[in-house]
């Protein structure tokens, strides 16, 4: 007889997911900045130069190496999950990390014995040294994948949120003492960034150890269907391959166009009259500063991928369609409502939330503008993460691939043709970067309504959070102007940001751009919606 005790499935279950991933991706970026705003500010635009490269370098790898596997093992593990295969799900696990060593040992082997190659080939020779600082990370992160894989299969996303904690808190301790001990050594700036990225190997390890430990005295809440048959080996692996390699696809091109990115900024500021120093200082500017701002507004949006595909993945299992299709239309919302106003508020107060963080005024002004041109591309990022996942759990695991594929060619053919000319120089690079996502967020909804029948309602959806930034954007502005009269500048920026969130969430409450059930959908929504009911918002 079957017997299942498997938690019955709630609605406010992927908001929980997204809850932990983005509290704790929250806490990631404040630990990021505390590791990279004082490092940029020790070693300076070149030396940062050298750790982005590095870093790039590493990305590409990291990505081709974990991109697709943990998302595949994660759907795999979900929907023997939802049968109660308890046998089955162990063989997936069992396969996947023994992939996953594999993988990772032959990556790090790669960067190391390669480091000068790539040094060489991204005209930044003595970038080696970084490369090869970095190289063991990949081996513990493909280690780690596994594992979160085998936990978001189960929708705990909790070990993954700690053993992410425990990477960012060892590279800030441990890489802001590494890099002033080099500096008081009085070593080169690229063996000083080497110290200074080493810090993340060593705290990869320890939150490796963290899930290994977690993952041993894990007990499964649900009893084995022993009626059930378990596919072989082969059987898995292939299953586990025919999803992880298209994704992996997918993820690792835009990763390789932000590598070839760099490498073209580089090669292309020096075809145009511009020293190798300062080329690797320009290029240090724009992705220490510019990107670096780009990145904190998408952490809002990126535990909701990573939560929709086993909700997904386990509600098409359980031939729940209309389910799946609301996950997908909510995932699609709630990403829209977070991204927009991030996208405009950065844009329009870029120079000030740069001096939140950064000391040095000349790159401050170098990188304000740069910063304005790419903060609407986190709209785009945010829509290509959650369309991405959407596709990838209904079973279009290619049509990213399309999509990404197109993106990273308008990437490179506007960056390639904008930094070559000396009047746009690096500006080029925001805005391929932006014509990049724009063209991957069209061709995903396009895939979204032909192949799994989901069309976004414009105003719904979209329309309505736009009208709502826009006057949160607006009153930022007016906001900036007024505080910066009476008060300090960060903290002015900061009275801004708050004044202009609390319209744009007032506004959204009254154009009806959140409904009851948005809110129910979240967690203890029952007793957020009777204080929004209190305070007349809904």
């Amino acid at each position: 007889m079957r017997k299942n005790t498997a938690p019955s499935s709630k609605k406010n279950l992927f908001f929980s997911g997204v809850l932990i991933l983005t509290l704790s991706n929250l806490l990631i970026k404040v630990i990021g900045a505390m590791y990279k705003i004082p490092l940029t500010n020790i070693i300076g635009d070149e030396g940062m130069g050298y750790f982005s490269v590095a870093n790039r370098i590493y990305v590409w790898f990291y990505m081709l190496s974990t991109a697709g596997l943990p998302i595949a093992l994660a759907k795999m593990i979900s929907e023997s999950r939802t049968k109660n295969n308890i046998r089955e799900i162990k063989k997936i696990y069992n396969i996947a990390l023994k992939s996953f060593l594999i993988i990772g040992f032959t990556g790090m082997a790669v960067m190391i014995l390669g480091s000068r190659l790539f040094g060489i080939a991204m005209k930044s020779e003595a970038t080696y040294m970084c490369i090869i600082a970095i190289a063991p990370t990949l081996f513990f992160v493909c280690v780690s994948s596994a594992m979160r894989g085998f936990f978001q299969g189960y929708q705990n996303m909790f070990p993954t949120a700690i053993s992410q904690i425990l990477e960012a808190a060892g590279k800030l301790i441990l890489g802001i003492l590494f890099t002033l001990y080099a500096m008081d050594q009085g070593y080169e700036l690229p063996l000083v960034a080497a110290f200074a990225i080493a810090g993340l190997t060593i705290g990869a390890a320890a939150g490796m150890l963290f899930l290994m430990i977690v993952k041993f005295f894990h007990k499964d809440e649900i009893i084995q269907d022993e009626s059930l048959p378990v596919r072989d080996n082969k059987s898995l692996l292939i299953t586990l391959v025919k999803l992880a390699v298209p994704i992996t696809i997918s993820a690792s091109i835009m990763s390789l166009t932000d590598l070839i990115d760099v490498f073209l900024i580089l090669r292309r500021l020096q075809d145009i009259g511009f020293t190798e120093a300062t080329a690797q200082a320009i290029n240090g500017n724009y992705t220490q500063y510019a990107v670096t701002l780009l990145n904190f507004p998408p952490i809002l949006i990126y535990p909701i991928s990573y939560s929709i595909m086993p909700l997904i993945a386990g509600a098409l299992a359980a031939n729940d369609k209309l389910k799946a299709i609301t996950a997908s239309k909510t995932a699609i919302k709630v990403a829209a409502i977070i991204a927009i106003p991030c996208a405009l508020g950065m844009s329009v107060l870029s120079k000030p939330i740069l001096n939140i963080f950064f000391v040095r005024d000349a790159s401050v002004d170098m990188a304000a503008p740069l910063l304005s041109i790419l903060a609407p591309s986190v709209f785009f990022i945010g829509m290509l993460s959650v369309t991405n996942a959407i596709l990838q759990a209904n079973g279009f695991v290619r049509k990213p691939i399309i999509s990404m594929l197109c993106g990273a060619a308008g990437k490179l053919i506007i960056s390639t043709t904008l930094i070559g000319i000396p009047a746009v120089g690096i500006y080029g690079a925001p805005i391929g970067t932006f014509v990049c996502y724009l063209i991957i967020t069209a061709m995903n909804l396009y895939f979204l309504s032909k192949y799994v029948g989901i069309t976004p309602g414009i105003i719904k959806i979209f329309f309505r959070p736009l009208i709502a930034a826009v006057a949160c954007a607006l009153a930022a502005i007016g906001a900036n102007l007024f505080f910066t009269m009476i008060i300090p500048g960060r903290i002015a920026t900061l009275g801004s940001i708050a004044v202009a969130g609390l319209i744009y969430v007032i506004i959204l409450f009254l154009i009806k751009g959140i409904t009851q059930d948005d809110i129910l959908m979240m967690p203890k929504g029952t007793k957020i919606l009777k204080i929004l009911q209190k305070i007349k918002l809904m």
